[in-house]
């Protein structure tokens, strides 16, 4: 098969062994593979995968959508043919690609390829912060940090659909009408603490904004940091946490278990894509690359000042 593969530091096509599905793993034929920020920092050496994932690690990619080319010995929920996609620990950019059934979410007949390759990390990554980290409730006031990208963008989707109010920030202005078409406020970066209180913050620019967002929180808040792709470090006024009785979690999904993976994609299964189906979220693509222009899809995603997900095509 071929893949897009991490070489002295640079991302290139080269060939590799097709994967052997084994017991209770199935064989996907990858149509389409999203680009996520763990791909850029696993591609710099910052973010391999997971000991003992059996993940290779000059392979990336986090998220994959395509169809059942074959199943190992003890699957029985899919059939070769079958659309799937899946959060995985690593090397969703290929063509080939092995997957614990357990981690596959059926692919909704109203969500088309490349849009597919696009939905697993983010609305995942999205919903547990929301939902499981943040307990996000409807009635809620939700602030989306760097509400653009593909997290962002699922955030403000399903915080809307549930009747939570969205406020999102968002620096290109170019990009904040799109951003506030999937349902939310949309500010400038330096307006957020004006428009507080806020009962959950999803934290995707990192330490630059904490203090801040900390003296933004209503009182019971919470802060959800995800990304911190502007700065790991932040100053905190601890009798501003006390003060509001707030919480900061961090999360992220790629280290975790297969059995807390696999419950997360029978949340999403249950909970978001009804709501795909329904045409009340979608999945806003910024732009799709074939697998040869691999370099250029990673060189559009470092560039950023994009609405939604770039994606791989096989």
């Amino acid at each position: 098969m071929r893949a897009a593969t991490i070489r002295d530091g640079k991302i290139v096509v080269a060939e590799h062994p097709d994967p052997v599905p084994g017991a209770g793993q199935v064989l996907v034929r990858v149509h389409a593979a999203g680009l996520n920020g763990a791909d850029q920092a696993q591609l710099i050496g910052l973010y391999p995968p997971p000991p003992g994932s059996g993940v290779p690690d000059d392979i990336p990619g986090l998220e994959l959508a395509g169809e059942v080319a074959g199943i190992g010995p003890g699957v029985t929920g899919f059939r070769v043919g079958d659309r799937v996609m899946a959060l995985v620990a690593g090397a969703g950019q290929a063509e080939l690609a092995v997957v614990n059934e357990r981690q596959l979410m059926p692919v909704p007949e109203s969500l088309d390829s490349p849009q597919d390759g696009a939905f697993p990390e983010v609305f995942s990554t999205a919903y547990d912060a929301l939902f499981n980290q943040g307990r996000l409730q409807a009635g809620d006031h939700l602030l989306v940090h760097g509400a653009a990208g593909g997290v962002g963008t699922a955030a403000v989707q399903l915080a809307a659909a549930v009747g939570a109010r969205v406020t999102a920030t968002v620096r290109n202005p170019g990009a904040r009408s799109a951003v506030a078409a999937l349902g939310a406020h949309v500010i400038a970066p330096d307006d957020f603490i004006s428009g507080g209180p806020y009962d959950v913050i999803l934290e995707l620019v990192g330490g630059p904004n904490i203090a801040t967002d900390l003296q933004s929180l209503a009182v019971g808040g919470r802060i959800v940091v995800i990304g911190v792709g502007g700065g790991f470090s932040a100053d905190l006024n601890l009798i501003d946490l006390v003060y509001r009785r707030a919480s900061i979690v961090g999360t992220n999904l790629r280290t975790r278990s297969l059995e807390e993976k696999a419950l997360l994609a029978r949340q999403v299964e249950r909970h978001v894509l009804p709501a795909v189906s329904a045409g009340r979220v979608h999945v806003p693509l910024a732009a799709a690359y074939p697998l040869d222009q691999v370099a250029e899809a990673y060189a559009s995603f470092a560039a950023g000042g994009k609405i939604g997900k770039i994606v791989l095509t096989f």
